[in-house]
């Protein structure tokens, strides 16, 4: 029946990677690796999209599997279930029937329109309508992250006062706190020196469906405990060793791992600097090691040059944000994630309200009874 009934249809992600035998992230990879596939795998991917090997090979990426999905209808859902749990093992159909289940569901509440195609701006935009454009996106990519079970990692870096808490701010002010969270670990305390350096990161790692934005991260050693002083020469070189090899390790198991840098010029620095000294909001930003580190600006400097020439790899590269501007630094920043990680061009179904339980006689507590906050406004 696999034979006969699923090349005629146009599968879901999910669907197609349990009739192949990969996990949903394999589909994805099967894009960047088709040509290291064993002659059995290709001939069995390009019979399911009725093409030839050969055929399958020579298509754009973008082609080759992506435009051949899209969400079935509930009529061919049933169909493709029965298929598949017939053609798999005992083991697998609970959890294939648990996958299918969860994506109907979903599709109650969002619309897919396939692979998501940021738009251009245009020249006279607002800030405040990008932004909310940018945010709207952002939705759209938690939700194709939490449904397609993606592990994402976003590591902020940059000069003190550069911008990045508020790009953070801006990412994850409109997006779930249980799918999108901030990773921004303290000093490390006397356990975690001595254990692995990078152990106490790995442990806030995304589990699949959950992306993790990290507010400085396992660069401290390359920059602030090298300039300070909180580490040894063989420590450091050790981690300018090892960082490329942890983070090949990271992406190879399926985390798509996005590193920013934020530029700042001098003058600009300066003057956040002095804002934060004036402003009492503001003046909780301006930690003891800030001031420490303007002693020493041109060895952070000759620190950040010598992380990126040991670093900035082709599978793990380091992206570099213009944050002179902060407004245009954020919307820079957004746009360019979006492009990093593909996710689905999810619309929101217009939902209708059922109606409210009757009220069969149910009396509400009088206000004497329970502690209300004081009124003062």
């Amino acid at each position: 029946m696999r034979e006969d009934v699923l090349p005629a249809l146009k599968m879901t992600q999910t669907e197609f990677a349990k009739l192949i035998g990969v996990s949903r992230l394999s589909v994805s990879q099967l894009l960047h690796e088709r040509r290291s596939l064993s002659p059995e795998m290709a001939m069995r991917v390009a019979t399911l999209l009725r093409t030839t090997p050969e055929s399958w090979l020579r298509m754009p990426r973008r082609i080759a599997l992506e435009s051949s999905f899209r969400p079935p209808k509930n009529e061919e859902r049933c169909v493709v279930m029965r298929a598949i749990k017939k053609s798999a093992k005992p083991e697998q159909a609970g959890e294939i029937k648990e996958d299918l289940e969860e994506e109907a569901s979903v599709e109650q509440y969002w619309h897919s329109a396939g692979r998501a195609k940021l738009r251009k701006p245009p020249k006279n935009y607002k800030y405040i309508e990008e932004m909310a454009h940018l945010q709207f996106e952002l939705i759209k990519l938690q939700e194709s992250v939490r449904l397609q079970g993606l592990k994402v990692v976003v590591i902020f870096e940059g000069r003190d006062a550069a911008g990045k808490g508020g790009v953070i701010k801006r990412i994850t002010e409109s997006l779930n706190p249980r799918v999108c969270r901030i990773a921004a670990l303290g000093t490390p305390t006397e356990k975690e020196r001595g254990q692995w350096y990078f152990q106490r990161y790995v442990a806030q790692l995304p589990a699949k469906g959950e992306i993790v934005l990290f507010d400085r991260s396992w660069y401290n050693r390359a920059g602030v405990e090298h300039v300070m002083g909180f580490c040894t020469d063989e420590e450091y070189e050790e981690f300018l060793r090892t960082a490329p090899q942890f983070e090949e390790m990271l992406i190879q198991s399926g985390i798509f791992l996005v590193k920013y840098w934020f530029s700042v010029n001098d003058e600009e620095q300066e003057r956040r600097f002095q804002e934060r000294m004036r402003s009492p909001i503001k003046r909780w930003k301006l930690s003891p090691m800030d001031t420490e580190s303007r002693k020493h600006w041109v060895e952070y400097s000759q620190a950040k040059d010598v992380m990126f020439a040991r670093t900035d790899t082709k599978i793990s590269p380091w992206f570099v944000v213009n944050a002179d501007v902060k407004k245009t630094a954020r919307l820079n920043c957004i746009a360019h994630l979006l492009q990093r990680i593909p996710y689905t061009d999810l619309t929101p179904v217009e939902v209708e309200l059922p109606p409210r339980q009757e009220d069969n006689g149910y009396k509400r507590p009088k206000r004497s009874t329970q502690n209300f906050v004081k009124a003062i406004y």
